[in-house]
């Protein structure tokens, strides 16, 4: 697996614009307007103005919102703005893509552009549980999506997918499952479904007219985890699986604390040792940076390496190649002693069979991945001082 280079910066972009809402989805969007698209990009503009960096991007990640609701046109001038920004050579620039909003000559825009890899957001192939999702699209033309998207040129591939649909058994996580690697993409995201607030689905929750199974999402989980290996596809983060060579550089520089830009409303950024995110409202983004007044931001928060450290571990506690300490404790200039609480606590994982100590790394086991989520909320805090 390529590693995510200390020195290597992110860039994302955030394109607001969704035609329609899935029951869902929680991401901040707009509905398209003529004026939303001219103020955005007026004011995006601007983003990359104040916010230039020092150095080029090595990755560029545009998500959404619906990135392919851009024009042709739209999706020119949305690529020229990145590449006046300065991108390294080999850069990886991946486009998510819902398969309703893409055409042959979206596709040749996005490639002319610059761009590398695709992610679909297929989310099943099962046409009961498309519509329990609320997608706008049908398992025919997901599967249509997916052969232009290979058509037109593009050989990085992902495909987005859900599980633990209302009524969702194993049988059919095991047929969509079957189904996706019969199409043969170089990358496979699997998340199951979560009950966000202000969403479609999570009201229904709220009512009882769904339940959540952890027991059933176990099961999801563990195939999952056996049968994409076999299949060629190496599980390389709890919910991410890849053919050999085609992890997600993005990602893995994300996961791995070092730095990127977010650009767009509600694009958030780590950089220079400062979190921060953009306001997830178009005007309340784009109006001080259209006046040229002074920014604020939704959320702000200054770091220190005791942070991105804790953090480090946190997420590489989700990878499969799991965490080396002494790597960390050198990347981040912390001295040794400092980790003394999280020895402790990996040690205890240990003993508890949620973790493995071997050949200086610690790594979650199946069990661990499992409850990944209720140890990164008990992961203690570094010590700052010795003794």
């Amino acid at each position: 697996m390529q590693d995510s280079n200390d020195n290597e910066l992110g860039l994302y972009v955030h394109v607001p614009f969704c035609s329609t809402t899935c029951d869902f989805c929680a991401f901040y969007q707009e509905r398209p307007s003529k004026k939303g698209f001219e103020e955005y990009f007026l004011a995006l503009e601007k983003d990359f103005q104040t916010h230039l960096p020092d150095r080029a991007f090595s990755t560029v990640f545009i998500g959404g919102g619906t990135p392919g609701i851009l024009s042709d046109g739209q999706i020119d001038q949305l690529c020229a703005l990145i590449h006046a920004n300065g991108l390294k050579d080999e850069c990886e620039w991946t486009v998510e893509v819902a398969p309703n909003e893409i055409n042959p000559q979206k596709l040749e825009a996005f490639l002319r552009g610059g761009v590398n890899r695709l992610s679909l957001g297929v989310q099943t192939l099962d046409p009961v549980f498309m519509k329990e999702l609320g997608r706008k699209h049908d398992v025919e033309r997901a599967v249509k999506a997916y052969g232009e998207v290979r058509a037109a040129g593009f050989e990085n591939v992902n495909l987005d997918l859900l599980f633990g649909a209302p009524g969702q058994t194993l049988e059919n996580w095991k047929d969509d499952l079957r189904k996706v690697v019969d199409l043969g993409p170089d990358h496979v995201s699997t998340y199951c479904l979560t009950f966000e607030e202000d969403t479609a689905l999570f009201a229904k929750l709220a009512k009882g007219q769904i339940k959540i199974d952890p027991e059933r999402e176990a099961m999801f989980y563990e195939w999952a985890w056996e049968y994409l290996p076999n299949q060629g596809y190496s599980q390389y983060e709890v919910s991410n699986y890849a053919r050999d060579g085609y992890e997600c550089r993005h990602n893995l520089n994300t996961w791995g604390m070092n730095e990127w830009i977010g650009f767009g409303p509600s694009a958030s950024s780590q950089y220079n040792q400062v979190r921060r995110k953009n306001f997830s409202n178009i005007e309340q983004w784009a109006k001080p940076l259209l006046l040229e007044e002074s920014l604020e931001y939704e959320e702000y928060s200054e770091l220190d390496n005791y942070d991105l450290a804790r953090d480090a571990i946190l997420f590489g506690l989700r990878m499969n190649r799991g965490i080396n300490l002494n790597v960390i404790s050198g990347k981040f200039r912390i001295p040794p002693d400092s980790f003394e609480g999280i020895h402790e606590f990996l040690e205890l994982l240990e003993k508890e069979c949620l973790a493995v100590f071997e050949d200086h790394q610690y790594f979650l086991t199946l069990e661990g991945r499992m409850r990944c989520d209720a140890i990164a909320l008990e992961i203690p805090d570094l010590s700052s001082h010795s003794g």
